[in-house]
């Protein structure tokens, strides 16, 4: 029987050490502080939205919303961020992604600075993350995935880890963290000749395609850790992951689900970089 690595498990042993450090902070007269910058109302953004301002309020964070209107013109657009990266006041920013078809973000990451950038938008925090720089703010949810292998005891040094995807938002970063943890890493996507095979090797397998289901019984090895990073709504309309748990559960030794794992320790990875920021600007 597989253990079922619950995102929320990790959420409320990071909550706690969160706690103290923000009110340490506020002792020495700091209050911790992230904006949000939406543009326009997806679901999925003002889903993630309401979630994130609930977390940040739980652990003593004010959290600010900055809606735009979805037609915003890219100089009205760009000003807005201006005025937010320039406050003393915000210790942390969140740029909702992706963005109206009229707006171009390369200028906004260029703007923006790395301090205050908390999901890796900054090409200065990407580079950080590749050049192994711990200094640097990675994309919340590889730095998620991280925090449950952490949790549940999962060393990744001297492991075969194969990631499932090449994006910037996770498998790309995701590798980078994995490796600098002294993991053997096998970075794969939809065109990887024989996936199945490249799968079934490895000790720890991450899912991160963005296709549901893809991970069949097949491709996980006996007793591998699968971590599933995957969000996706099925034929039925209910959400998934990657990984087709039914089948995969019995054959892993740990196992992540979706929802409520991977992606309920987001939030809380964006609480601990706001909590960072702050500390590192007021030089505790």
């Amino acid at each position: 029987m597989s253990v079922l690595m619950k995102g929320a498990d990790v959420a409320n042993a990071m909550k706690e050490d969160l706690i103290n450090r923000v009110e340490c902070l506020k002792e020495k007269g700091v209050a911790p502080c992230l904006t949000i910058i939406r543009v326009g109302s997806r679901p999925d953004d003002v889903s993630y939205e309401r979630g994130a301002k609930k977390r940040m309020e739980m652990i003593g964070i004010e959290c600010r919303i900055v809606e735009l209107p979805e037609d915003i013109a890219q100089d009205s657009f760009e000003e807005e961020v201006r005025r937010v990266n320039a406050d003393p006041s915000v210790h942390g920013i969140l740029l909702f992604r992706p963005l109206p078809n009229q707006l171009n973000e390369e200028p906004v990451k260029a703007m923006i600075n790395p301090e205050k950038d908390m999901d890796c938008m900054s090409p200065m925090n990407i580079a950080k993350i590749f050049a192994g720089d711990e200094t640097g703010y990675a994309p919340c949810t590889a730095e998620a995935v991280m925090e449950m292998l952490e949790f549940y005891g999962i060393a990744p040094k001297g492991k075969n880890v194969t990631v499932v995807g090449r994006s910037m938002v996770v498998g790309k970063p995701l590798s980078m963290m994995l490796l600098k943890k002294h993991a053997t890493i096998t970075v794969c996507h939809t065109r990887t000749a024989d996936l199945s095979a490249v799968c079934r090797k490895a000790e720890i397998l991450v899912a991160a395609a963005g296709k549901a289901r893809m991970i069949t019984e097949d491709m996980v090895g006996e007793g591998a850790v699968v971590v599933d990073v995957g969000i996706n709504v099925d034929e039925s309309g209910n959400m998934c992951g990657d990984v087709d748990f039914d089948a995969v559960e019995a054959k892993a030794s740990y196992i992540s689900p979706v929802p409520r794992g991977v992606g309920s320790i987001t939030t809380s990875v964006l609480a601990k970089h706001v909590v960072r920021a702050a500390e590192k600007r007021s030089g505790m």
